[in-house]
């Protein structure tokens, strides 16, 4: 379908009213999920809920929320906490940085801002982390703030609402999709409101073609529905292919001991400890030669693959088995249980970690 130079909704712009939203609250307060972070919506527990549900699924995030907030329950004990037990409480989640702006905002709202997230969006909006849609989430749901948090879930529902066929990629239609929404949102129910678009895009207005019509509380009123063409909204533009690279790991292992190597300051998985690894695919005698002096012994590994934002790692390793410690002054050797306890690996090596045994 060609995509028509618009900047938002004017073909269905009727369909939002007030009439709309309220049918879905109600139905959202019927229907809603029992979560953690629902309850008790405070700023600091809607904060990190919102931190961790980035680009995580729900089921994923409940354990790790409910653990975060046994270890850090409010915002003075993440400020107070180290970097490395911060990216512990993280390990598995995925994409690091949003712990360290976690744990860097939570810092300045301590020192800085009384220990109280602002009730504002631009004060919001200078700490690390948030942008647009987490200020949203908070405003609306925690503080009662009448601030859109438009997500994909979001803008999957208001594009088939309206039929729009606008790129939902492009930032302007972002913006213009929570200037449409910002008068509606009603005054006491802005977290209701809030919260019952994202239930509808997570539960019924489905990606492609896995839509949900007969559940939903708005069919009658869709005009994506009406045409029948739901699995052609919403238009998104491709994203550019990842690059694949090529890496090799390996499981060094002396007495009961497995090194682990800490990442550059900057960059991918910046400051995270790391089974040891280099780039391209070697072969046995490649690694063999390279730890020959310390006594090696090989078994090979499984392949694996990891895919980041931006690039896959295509994977292979070996357990070497060492006679002696290399001397790499960067290698850092640990149990598996100091491993377990102390140590935060990213998921990229854990079809590996499981061998430090």
């Amino acid at each position: 379908m060609a995509r028509a130079p618009v900047l938002c909704y004017p073909l269905g712009m009727e369909r939002l009213n007030a009439a709309l939203f309220e049918t879905l609250i109600a139905w959202y307060e019927e229907n809603k999920r029992t979560l953690p972070w629902r309850e008790n919506a405070t700023p600091y527990r809607v904060w990190v809920s919102e931190i961790m549900l980035q680009q995580t699924r729900v089921e994923t995030v409940k354990a790790y929320y409910l653990r975060w907030m046994e270890k850090f329950p409010t915002v003075e004990a993440l400020a107070a906490a180290e970097e490395d037990a911060v990216l512990k409480a993280w390990e598995g989640l995925g994409y690091y940085s949003r712990a360290r702006n976690l744990h860097k905002a939570a810092k300045i709202v301590v020192e800085s801002l009384g220990g109280e997230l602002p009730a504002d969006k631009k004060a919001l909006a200078r700490l690390p982390g948030i942008g647009e849609y987490t200020a949203g989430a908070i405003l609306s749901i925690a503080f009662g703030v009448a601030e859109p948090a438009v997500d994909g879930n979001v803008l999957r529902v208001i594009s088939r609402l309206t039929a729009d066929p606008s790129d939902i990629m492009e930032n302007k239609v972002r913006a213009a999709c929570a200037d449409a929404l910002r008068p509606l949102m009603p005054k006491g129910k802005t977290s209701s409101f809030t919260q019952a678009l994202f239930e509808l895009g997570a539960l019924i207005c489905l990606p492609g073609e896995a839509y949900r019509c007969d559940l939903c509380p708005l069919s009658d009123r869709c005009l994506a529905r009406e045409k029948g063409e739901q699995s052609a909204y919403p238009v998104k533009s491709e994203k550019a292919q990842k690059k694949t690279e090529k890496r090799t790991v390996f499981v060094l292992s002396h007495e009961g001991k497995y090194a682990l190597r800490k990442r550059p300051s900057k960059g991918l998985l910046a400051n995270l400890y790391e089974l040891p690894n280099v780039e391209g695919a070697l072969s046995a005698s490649d690694v063999l030669s390279r730890f020959g002096d310390a006594g090696a012994t090989l078994v090979p590994l499984p392949p694996a693959t990891h895919v980041f934002t931006h690039i896959v790692w295509e994977l292979g390793g070996f357990l070497v088995r060492l006679s002696a410690r290399p001397a790499d002054p960067d290698l850092v050797w640990a149990t598996p249980e100091e491993i377990r306890r102390n140590f935060s690996l990213p998921s990229a090596f854990s079809a590996y970690k499981k061998f430090c045994k």
